[in-house]
C-alpha cells in the first residue's frame, strides 16, 4: 500500500484500467465458453462501430447483428480453442449461434417475454435458457424441431427474420434450421451498454418449444393489442 501511494496518480489509474480491461476480457471469454458448453454452435458476428456496423456493407440494415462470414452455418462450432482464437483476435467480437442444429430460439418482443415469464413461472413451467437482446427482444432457447419427416411441415424461418423483413414480423419469430441469433457477450446498437445478456443460464435443460408457445403467442397478442389501442388513443 505504501508503495502504491508513492506511485503517481496517473500510473495507478493506468494500472487499474489495465486490470479492469483484463477482467472484462476474461468475463467475455467465460460467457462464450459457457454458451459453447451448453452445446450451442457459435460463429463470429459483426459488431457495432459507432452508429454503424463493422461490416463493409454500406447502410447495413442490421448493424452488429449478423455473421461475419457467409459460411457461418458450416463455420459454427463449440470447440473452445477455436472460439477463444476468434475472441482473442478481436476482443470486441460479437457471436451468433446457429439454430436448428442443437436448439431453436423463440424470439419475442421484450414486453411480451417478461409477461410470458411471469405466466410460465406461475404455472410452474421450466423455461430453460433465456436471453435479452437490447433494446427490445427476448430470446427463449428450446429443443430443436430438427428436420421433420414431412418437409411440408417445415419452413425456412430465415424468411421470417432476415434484417430486411424484421419490420414485417414484429411478433414471435421461430428461429430454427437456417437461422441464427446473437448470444452473450455480444454488444448491439441502441444506446450505451446495449448488449445481449443471459436472464437464465445457457446450461439449463432445453424445454420443448410447444410448452412455451401458447404463453408466448398470447403475450405477443396482448402487447400488440395494447400498442394498437394506445396508437388509436393518441392518434
Amino acid at each position: 500500500m505504501e508503495k502504491e501511494r508513492r506511485l503517481p496518480r496517473w500510473m495507478r489509474r493506468g494500472a487499474r484500467a489495465a486490470a479492469d480491461s483484463a477482467a472484462a476480457a476474461l468475463a467475455r471469454e467465460e460467457l462464450l465458453l459457457d454458451t459453447a458448453r451448453a452445446g450451442f454452435p457459435l460463429a463470429p458476428a459483426a459488431r457495432p462501430q459507432g452508429y454503424g456496423c463493422s461490416c463493409e456493407r454500406i447502410g447495413c440494415p442490421n448493424p452488429g447483428r449478423h455473421p461475419v462470414s457467409l459460411a457461418w452455418q458450416t463455420q459454427a462450432t463449440t470447440d473452445p480453442d477455436r472460439l477463444l482464437a476468434w475472441l482473442r483476435a478481436d476482443q470486441e467480437a460479437n457471436f451468433i449461434t446457429a439454430t436448428g442444429v442443437t436448439h431453436d430460439v423463440l424470439d419475442v418482443p421484450a414486453r411480451a417475454g417478461h409477461a410470458a415469464l411471469e405466466r410460465l413461472a406461475a404455472e410452474g413451467t421450466d423455461t430453460g435458457p433465456v436471453a435479452v437482446a437490447d433494446p427490445d427482444r427476448m430470446l427463449f432457447f428450446t429443443a430443436t424441431r430438427g428436420t421433420p419427416d414431412d418437409e411440408d411441415e417445415w419452413w425456412p424461418c430465415v424468411l421470417d427474420c432476415l434484417p430486411e423483413t424484421m419490420d414485417e414480423h414484429p411478433g414471435l419469430r421461430w428461429h430454427c434450421r437456417g437461422s441464427y441469433v446473437l448470444v452473450p457477450p455480444s454488444r448491439v446498437t441502441g444506446g450505451p451498454g446495449s448488449s445481449v445478456r443471459w436472464l437464465r443460464a445457457p446450461g439449463l435443460p432445453l424445454p420443448e418449444p410447444l410448452t412455451l408457445l401458447e404463453a408466448l403467442t398470447d403475450a405477443c397478442a396482448e402487447v400488440a393489442r395494447a400498442e394498437r389501442d394506445s396508437s388509436l388513443t393518441h392518434g
